[in-house]
């Protein structure tokens, strides 16, 4: 029998059991995460009646359902991570609420925008938490450099400037069909990323217009995406995201976090410049003015780098839901973190359609 402790007048195992919906590519690295833990079990794996479903269940010994609420009323694991495809994220997770479990929800929160306000809705209706899957915003390096950004060395904020780009092999569509068409394009899968570090960059985006195009892979969904954002500070931004341009200006290839990825250190995903200096991101090389008196485009920059102590962010996001479900802590990427980011998502598909500045309602 497992241990236990009493946290606000229920019990918990010490040992924290898991459930897991959907082995996919993150959700295999999830799986290994919770089975190096000595103080987690993972006692469910959800997912279609496939071969190599069952293989993989198999190789990690833990029992393969095939319907999610079945495993969670055989199971009734202390907390769930939903890394099914992005339509199925909102009947789960609302399963999942209507039990009282905490889940870890990968990103996207849901894959339109009605069903995202449901959940938050539902949050608040029965106070159980659920974590957005936005792992980047645990990474060292966003903490490095938030304290430079918010630092009299930075300034105020001007612009920013960011891409994704990179190439998708073609097994990864044929491994998933569900990437080729909506809900399973690279807005949602990869630029959803890349919103919520520039919320948290510099604070919320207002407006936006955007251009996309699928004319490469000549999927129903796009495959490269021009944007310009306007945020509610004043700062002006540019992204370019493309799944299929051979680049390495992307998090996975400037990051270093996943050693699955080519690691270029030096290279940068983002550019943002302040009122008194600038700084590449992730490379975390910075320019600066010494004092504002001498600021000008003729004088000279303080060059410098900052310091990071890397740590694998996905660890960290463990670790902070192991937090949630054990002592009812806050979730750092709420679901309202994940409406918002939605929000702005719609806002860019909108302004796709439209070819007008879309403002991003609130």
């Amino acid at each position: 029998m497992l241990a236990t402790k009493q946290l606000k007048g229920f019990s918990v195992s010490m040992t924290t059991r898991i459930l897991l919906s959907g082995p996919g590519l993150i959700g295999k690295q999830h799986v290994r995460l919770v089975n190096d833990r000595d103080d987690c079990e993972l006692v469910a794996i959800v997912a279609p009646d496939s071969e190599d479903n069952v293989d993989y269940a198999r190789s990690v010994s833990t029992p393969l359902y095939h319907d999610f609420k079945d495993a969670l009323l055989a199971t009734r694991p202390d907390g769930v991570i939903i890394s099914s495809p992005n339509r199925f994220h909102c009947a789960q997770a609302e399963l999942c609420l209507e039990m009282g479990i905490p889940a870890l929800v990968e990103k996207p929160i849901t894959d339109c925008l009605s069903d995202a306000a449901k959940l938050v809705e539902l949050v608040e209706k029965k106070g159980t938490h659920l974590l957005i899957g936005h792992h980047r915003t645990y990474s060292p390096l966003v903490d490095v450099v938030l304290g430079f950004l918010q630092s009299e060395r930075f300034g105020r904020m001007v612009a920013i400037n960011g891409s994704a780009l990179f190439l998708k092999p073609d097994h990864y569509f044929e491994d998933g069909a569900w990437r080729k068409v909506k809900g399973g394009g690279p807005i949602l899968i990869n630029l959803i990323h890349e919103i919520g570090l520039m919320r948290t960059f510099a604070g919320e985006i207002s407006a936006v217009q955007a251009v996309s195009s699928r004319s490469l892979r000549g999927f129903e969904v796009e495959d490269t995406v021009a944007i310009n954002l306007q945020f509610a500070s004043g700062a002006l931004g540019t992204f370019i995201l493309s799944d299929t341009a051979a680049s390495s200006k992307s998090w996975e290839m400037t990051a270093g976090e996943n050693p699955a990825y080519p690691f270029f250190p030096d290279d940068t995903c983002y550019h943002m410049a302040g009122t008194m200096g600038s700084v590449d991101f992730p490379s975390m090389n910075f320019r600066t003015y010494p004092d504002a008196a001498g600021r000008s485009w003729w004088k000279p920059f303080e060059l410098d780098r900052l310091t990071v102590e890397r740590a694998d962010p996905l660890v960290r996001q463990l670790n902070h839901f192991l937090d949630v479900i054990r002592n009812g802590a806050l979730p750092k990427v709420s679901a309202l973190d994940g409406y918002k980011n939605m929000q702005v998502l719609e806002a860019i598909n909108t302004a796709i359609t439209s070819g007008e500045l879309t403002v991003v309602r609130n």
